[in-house]
């Protein structure tokens, strides 16, 4: 076959295709969160976990050591280390049956995380806003408003919980975001250094330095790495265990001018990390 007969031939085969119907976003964005939350364990590779990041704000926090909160999907997702019929139920749910996955969707938990988003946006500066979502928008498509509480696993017979707020931060045409998260103790092996504390939050590395706040030593990345997702953050280890992240970054999403200013210099973002409102028991 000649190229003017291959030509044709693709442009006959072409021609006789039924088009494909146009793409909508919310479903695409919906099948983003459903397969989020079914492939958890395989977070690490999280480049596609980027873009769906990109697009939704912060509904989909992805970060890359597959250690971190997920948005609340429908579907039921296989426990942790289990398989088949020897499968570990989740955590049981207020409703007395077991959850379909890692994220609490109402009872104790649920109300904890709500809890800190209220806290999150109380200590919001003076001069930033904070957008909100349209009303009656369902819990597992907010995007400028986002808490989630979720299992981590069983430790001496206690399950063991993380919670995560975010929350969108606005002055003047900029955008950008607040972030708290917190690990109960025992959901994790984690660094007592500070700044070695601080180093592992999202796998994200930067130039750090130790913040003295009373008698509490606060590790704060106050420049990121090559990972620009977010700008500083500071990180606490109380001494029962509990961990608290605090962050702030210049952007929410993709869709929005980002923020001139940071919303906390770094002391006051040091000084969050040990504030007791954050501090989960």
């Amino acid at each position: 076959m000649n190229e003017d007969e291959l030509r044709a031939g693709l442009r006959d085969e072409m021609a006789s295709l039924t088009p494909p119907p146009p793409s909508s976003a919310a479903a695409t964005l919906g099948l983003a969160r459903r397969a989020n939350v079914r492939h958890r364990a395989a977070w690490a590779s999280a480049g596609t976990a980027a873009v769906v990041l990109a697009v939704t704000g912060f509904t989909a926090v992805a970060t890359p050591d597959g250690r971190v909160h997920q948005p609340a999907g429908p579907g039921p997702q296989v426990a942790p280390g289990a398989s088949g019929d020897t499968a570990k139920p989740w955590p049981t749910g207020p409703d007395g049956r077991p959850q379909e996955d890692r994220t609490a969707r109402a009872g104790t938990r649920y109300d904890q995380g709500a809890s800190l988003l209220r806290d999150v946006l109380a200590i919001v500066p003076t001069g930033y806003s904070t957008p909100d979502d349209p009303p009656n928008t369902p819990y597992d498509q907010r995007t400028v408003r986002t808490h989630q509480a979720q299992f981590e696993d069983t430790v001496d017979g206690v399950d063991r919980w993380s919670y995560l707020t975010s929350v969108a931060v606005a002055q003047g045409k900029g955008t950008g975001r607040v972030i708290v998260e917190v690990h109960e103790a025992g959901t994790r092996e984690l660094p007592t250094e500070p700044c070695a504390l601080a180093q592992t939050f999202w796998g994200m590395e930067g130039e750090c330095q130790v913040e003295t706040v009373g008698a509490a030593q606060v590790g704060v990345v106050v420049r990121p790495g090559r990972d620009e997702r977010l700008d500083q953050w500071s990180a606490y280890r109380h001494p029962d265990g509990v961990v608290v992240y605090v962050a702030q970054g210049k952007k929410l999403d993709e869709l929005r001018p980002e923020l001139t200013k940071l919303p906390f210099s770094v002391p006051q973002l040091a000084a969050l990390a040990i504030d007791e409102r954050f501090h989960l028991k």
